[in-house]
């Protein structure tokens, strides 16, 4: 008896609190393919995204979509399972085998022995097979390109995944301190923030040396350093709100008065999704030294307030003893 064989059919729906952007980026990634292409899997229209699979190999495919965020199903595949020619899996040895072989009409569900037609409908099984699942699917399912492939154009919504389907999306994200792209969470933006004030600090420093040298080549330099802490606070900020969720363009509401102060303080309290979003998976857990600098930070208010009360008190101090 030839083994059930199985297809993986796709209409766009989505697994429980999954965004669709959110879908269709693990999908792009998870298919080594374009977002164009990805998109029209989302048609909400059945689409047979792999056929001719054995159960064990359509588990597989159906767990990496469910984990990419799409609700597959896993079908029987009739044009697989019913065909009349003979395969690998299925091959016979005379003819005469064929005649204590049942099978079922797929169109009306009559029980005879297997042939070219149904002896109660007066169907062509084959052609029917076919016709249904040409209308099923709209389109014929690509297969793995061959290294003489390469370049060519698949004629389909979407493209057969380039790697193993069944690869786990990735856990965690890659940290990039220089760069607008990835996510960071609420600690590590402390972090990283104290990081860049400590440095910020020196630099400006070893900057301001150069006004002993010549006042253009020192503000020349305070320019630079200036210029260079604005480019990387951006970039810190715009990976914060990214594992909220929000787009990095509203950073710019920290310029607004204000608005801006009560923006950055958001930017410090909402906490992250904990599960991959359109940005990419969530930024990987903190480190010892991540959670003890951004207790530090939290030492610079304080430290602030001291600064603010002694410092009125000490010149006070120096100019009643005329020091």
């Amino acid at each position: 008896m030839t083994q059930a064989r199985f297809k993986i059919v796709f209409n766009g729906e989505l697994m429980p609190e999954v965004a669709l952007e959110t879908a269709q980026d693990n999908l792009a990634r998870l298919f080594k393919s374009d977002r164009t292409r990805i998109n029209a899997l989302f048609s909400g229209t059945p689409i047979a995204i792999k056929r001719d699979l054995q159960e064990s190999e359509a588990d597989q495919y159906l767990a990496a979509l469910h984990r990419a965020g799409a609700k597959a199903r896993k079908e029987p595949d009739l044009a697989a399972s019913l065909s009349l020619v003979d395969t690998e899996n299925h091959r016979t040895d005379d003819a005469a085998n064929n005649a204590s072989v049942e099978m079922t009409c797929p169109k009306c569900g009559h029980l005879q022995t297997k042939a070219a037609k149904c002896a109660a409908c007066g169907i062509i099984i084959e052609k029917f097979i076919a016709r249904q699942a040409a209308l099923s699917e709209n389109t014929r399912p690509v297969q793995p390109q061959q290294p003489g492939d390469i370049g060519k154009t698949a004629n389909t919504p979407y493209a057969t995944p380039l790697a193993t389907v069944a690869e786990a999306l990735p856990e965690f994200g890659e940290l990039e301190v220089f760069s607008i792209n990835g996510r960071i969470g609420r600690l590590r933006y402390l972090a990283w923030s104290l990081m860049l004030l400590l440095a910020a600090l020196a630099l400006f420093g070893v900057a301001s040396m150069g006004l002993a040298i010549s006042e253009i080549i020192g503000g020349i330099l305070i320019a630079v350093v200036g210029i260079g802490i604005m480019v990387v606070s951006v970039q810190i900020g715009v990976q914060r709100l990214h594992d909220i969720g929000w787009s990095g363009w509203l950073w710019l509401i920290n310029l607004v008065p204000v608005v801006g102060g009560v923006f950055a303080l958001l930017m410090l309290v909402i906490p992250g999704t904990t599960a991959a979003n359109r940005y990419g998976p969530p930024a990987p857990p903190n480190s010892r030294a991540v959670k003890v600098l951004a207790l530090l930070w939290l030492l610079v208010p304080v430290l602030g307030i001291l600064a603010a009360i002694t410092l009125p008190a000490y010149q006070d101090y120096v100019n009643r003893t005329g020091f």
